[in-house]
């Protein structure tokens, strides 16, 4: 059995039956089988560079235009759009215009099977194979379309069946009957050519006004009036050119009745199915690039806070009336509260070429990265950052738990590894702002503050040791430390340079102190002191 599965990512299919016209609003549903077999060929053209088609695609089109297929169907939804289209001409001082209907199927995340009877040879089962992977449309131009074969011993899908009249009996209430064009078996048409081709050479050769018979639009063209020599030939013709030879028909192809169940196409939405929840992740990789290529036109690392910031801001943006149900985003419950134990997502930006200028961002969350959290990360276009010229793009490049990042190749893997550990030795990346009033004494110390931060995210104590403002922790005295208002500002516009020392590896990332949600008091592995 060939069966062939399509899925249109944008949840619709454009197609109009053989014999209407798009005004009319009606939808070719399922796809017929004229159509599926020009795809397939069209495919082969435009991919793999087919200047004629081979041996195994005339066998793959003989073998599927000899049987009828049957369908399974998705719910659907019949709906149209409309355009006023330009008609190259003006009417009363002003442009004319025609409006056109666009009819489409609405199939939402449904997939349509179709079978065909048949068992293919090897080389044209690989064939098939290739050729309904690399397809990208089906019907019109925007009916865009996903498409893959299964193995002949796959079960089609209950319900929603579509099947030729006469391959079983009538189903009785419940269906209707339908007409689709499809390809004429090739033994019947070879049969019917080579009469019709007997029947044009024993007409009399004398003038047509003579002998009464009006000439043909072929014959008045100067064109033969015989259709290709096989199926393939008329598969492979446009359909300008069967219309201006005076076909009505595309020569090859047969309507045949099929019987389809009446709520095939309902008007209106059908109703969804509940999309399986998916599992969360604990991280999303973004990289910056500025439409130049220039990585020196990307903000420099002293803008990490507001780069960190904006993207928050954006994030929630994105959200929109859903972010109340985005927690780890927003950092608050449904209830309003702030969350505890800084669980929500951390927005770290990161320069891992360590050229000066951001060029990534992590964002990461302990509780997890849900589903809405991630389409909102992903649909992020474009940030921009003060003073620079033009927008930085934004793309997403890998999302999953954290340990499959510890395993990301060079050049970036080295410095994603530091981020990440585990080790027993971290420093600062990024400057850390002491989150409450520094006193000279006790637990809010910049020492007892560290300690307590720890203790806030159930780490170990840790060695705490303040570092002087010197050699490559010197351009950490040019970050910016405050938020934008009206978020809280820190208590004292003060940061440190701090390592730490654990007794046992620890992993990251590990960020402390105040804005540490938007990449300040970030720490990395030292390299010198790493330990796995």
């Amino acid at each position: 059995m060939a069966t062939l599965v399509l899925r249109f990512p944008a949840g619709r299919y454009h197609a109009t039956p053989h014999g209407h016209h798009a005004n009319e609003g009606l939808v070719e549903w399922p796809p017929c089988p004229w159509r599926l077999v020009r795809a397939l060929l069209a495919v082969g053209f435009a991919t793999q560079r087919w200047k004629v088609v081979p041996e195994p695609g005339r066998r793959l089109v003989e073998q599927l235009a000899a049987v009828l297929p049957e369908y399974r169907l998705p719910p659907a939804a019949v709906g149209h759009s409309r355009h006023y289209m330009p008609a190259a001409k003006f009417e009363k001082g002003r442009e004319a215009t025609n409006l056109v209907y666009d009819a489409f199927a609405h199939t939402g995340a449904g997939k349509v099977w179709v079978r065909w009877p048949v068992s293919l040879d090897s080389e044209a089962a690989r064939l098939f194979e290739t050729l309904a992977n690399h397809m990208g449309y089906l019907g019109r131009s925007e009916s865009w379309v996903e498409a893959f074969t299964v193995p002949d011993d796959e079960p089609l899908p209950a319900g929603g069946a579509v099947f030729p009249n006469g391959s079983q009996e009538r189903p009785g209430r419940g269906y209707e009957q339908i007409a689709l064009l499809a390809p004429e078996e090739p033994r019947q048409y070879a049969e019917w050519r080579k009469n019709l081709a007997s029947t044009v050479e024993t007409e009399p050769k004398e003038s047509n006004v003579r002998s009464g018979r009006r000439r043909s639009k072929s014959e008045r063209a100067g064109r033969s009036a015989l259709p290709p020599e096989d199926l393939l030939g008329c598969l492979l013709t446009d359909t300008e050119t069967w219309r201006s030879a005076g076909w009505n028909q595309a020569p090859g192809s047969r309507l045949v009745l099929y019987w389809r169940p009446v709520n095939s196409l309902e008007v209106g939405p059908p109703t969804a199915p509940r999309r399986p929840r998916s599992a969360r992740v604990e991280a999303t990789l973004l990289a910056l690039t500025t439409s130049s290529g220039s990585m020196s036109a990307l903000p420099p690392i002293a803008r990490t806070l507001p780069q960190a910031e904006r993207l928050h801001r954006q994030l929630v943006a994105r959200l929109g009336e859903n972010a109340a149900q985005c927690p780890e985003v927003t950092g608050r419950g449904e209830d309003g509260a702030p969350l505890q134990g800084h669980r929500h997502a951390h927005i770290l930006p990161l320069d891992l070429d360590a050229d000066g200028h951001l060029d990534h961002v992590m964002v990461h969350a302990k509780m997890g990265l849900g589903e809405l959290a991630r389409r909102a990360i992903a649909s992020v276009p474009r940030t921009w950052s003060k003073g620079r010229i033009g927008d930085i793009s934004v793309a997403l490049v890998a999302e999953g738990k954290l340990e499959s990042l510890r395993r990301m190749p060079e050049p970036l893997g080295g410095a994603i590894r530091a981020l990440l550990g585990p080790s027993r030795h971290w420093v600062s990346a990024t400057p850390f702002v002491p989150p409450r009033h520094l006193k000279s004494r006790g637990r809010d110390t910049v020492e007892g503050q560290v300690l307590r931060e720890l203790e806030v995210r159930g780490l170990p104590r840790a060695d705490v040791e303040l570092l002087p403002w010197t050699g490559r922790w010197l351009e950490l005295r040019h970050f910016v430390r405050r938020r934008q208002p009206p978020a809280v500002q820190p208590p004292v516009d003060i940061g440190f340079v701090v390592r730490l020392t654990f007794a046992e590896p620890q992993a990251g990332p590990l960020s402390l102190g105040y804005a540490c949600h938007f990449g300040l008091g970030r720490f990395v592995c030292e390299p010198d002191r790493a330990s796995a």
